[in-house]
């Protein structure tokens, strides 16, 4: 597993809502499912990303936004649209008084609308979890961000919107991963976008030692890794790896091995059989007791106790 890899890893998909949405103006959602990331593809017609705080986005044929949450927003075909249906936690709807949806209906397989045939189609999915290991990923994307349709070539958007349609055996694992695909490929591409100033784990992937460093502790984190001993692995001496590693991460090796290590932690924390004592083997923590006092020192909660939490 390379660095980058690991880290955008961490918002996977499993079993994510995902809806293709036909509709006929005038229209308007206003979204207060509190997800922690959403992805909208804009596949005909255009709409408007509205936030409560901050500028409306237009979004065109082929456009892909990104939005982070929890903060609501609306996504409308214009700005001034009043919202017709709220879309609460676990994508219940209603109307705005808070009834059960009637001006919305369901047009075939995650499909739903005004209108069957509708100048506006655009696909959402949205990741309705956050894993620990994403956390340093959201904090490095702005709110909203938008990669327009005609600056990059991208197959995955006419695919998904192929695939979303479907009801085969073992659809649902199928479009998990095409959204994360989609995902990575949009992130990968705003990174490399003009102006925009990826984080250091990002941009120190391409170091020829700096990359290597991080590739090693996302392979291996439960090695009991050392400066000395990455310094060995990736040619250079200690005082070299360290000053190095810091400006262009933005952090010490061992700091950075030590949130990788709780992050994982956290996330595995989340399977219903894990032990705190088998985690903490897994992530290189040489006991249960050592895993809860790291644990507890950067995150202010026991194991135990985030585990209890971790689904609320």
């Amino acid at each position: 597993m390379d660095a980058v890899v690991g880290l955008l890893d961490g918002p996977r998909a499993q079993r994510a809502f995902l809806l293709r949405s036909v509709l006929t103006p005038p229209w308007s959602i206003a979204i207060r499912d509190k997800a922690p990331l959403t992805l909208v593809a804009m596949v005909r017609g255009d709409a408007w990303v509205v936030p409560d705080e901050g500028a409306a986005v237009r979004l065109n044929p082929g456009d892909v936004a990104i939005i982070r949450g929890p903060d609501p927003y609306t996504v409308a075909d214009d700005p001034a649209t009043a919202p017709q249906v709220v879309i609460h936690p676990g994508q219940r709807c209603t109307n705005t008084d808070g009834q059960e949806l009637s001006e919305m209906t369901e047009l075939g397989v995650r499909t739903w609308g005004n209108s069957s045939d509708g100048p506006t189609m655009l696909l959402t999915g949205t990741y309705t979890m956050q894993g620990e290991v994403s956390r340093r990923l959201l904090n490095a994307l702005p709110p909203l961000l938008v990669v327009p349709g005609d600056s990059w070539d991208s197959p995955l958007v006419p695919l998904l919107a192929t695939e979303i349609v479907k009801d085969d055996p073992g659809q649902e694992a199928v479009l998990d991963r095409l959204l994360d695909l989609l995902l990575i490929a949009v992130l990968r591409e705003w990174f490399a976008r003009p102006g925009i100033k990826a984080p250091g784990w990002y941009q120190a992937h391409s170091d020829p030692v700096v990359g290597r460093a991080l590739q090693m502790l996302h392979n291996s984190p439960a090695q009991p890794w050392t400066v000395a001993s990455l310094a060995a692995k990736t040619g250079v001496s200690r005082a070299a790896l360290a000053r190095r590693f810091t400006a262009l991460v933005g952090e010490p090796p061992m700091s950075y091995l030590t949130e990788w290590r709780l992050a994982l932690a956290a996330d595995l924390l989340r399977e219903p059989d894990a032990t705190v004592g088998a985690v903490a083997h897994q992530v290189g923590y040489g006991s249960s007791f050592a895993l809860s006092t790291a644990f507890k020192r950067r995150r202010g909660v026991s194991p135990r106790e985030h585990r209890m939490t971790a689904g609320t």
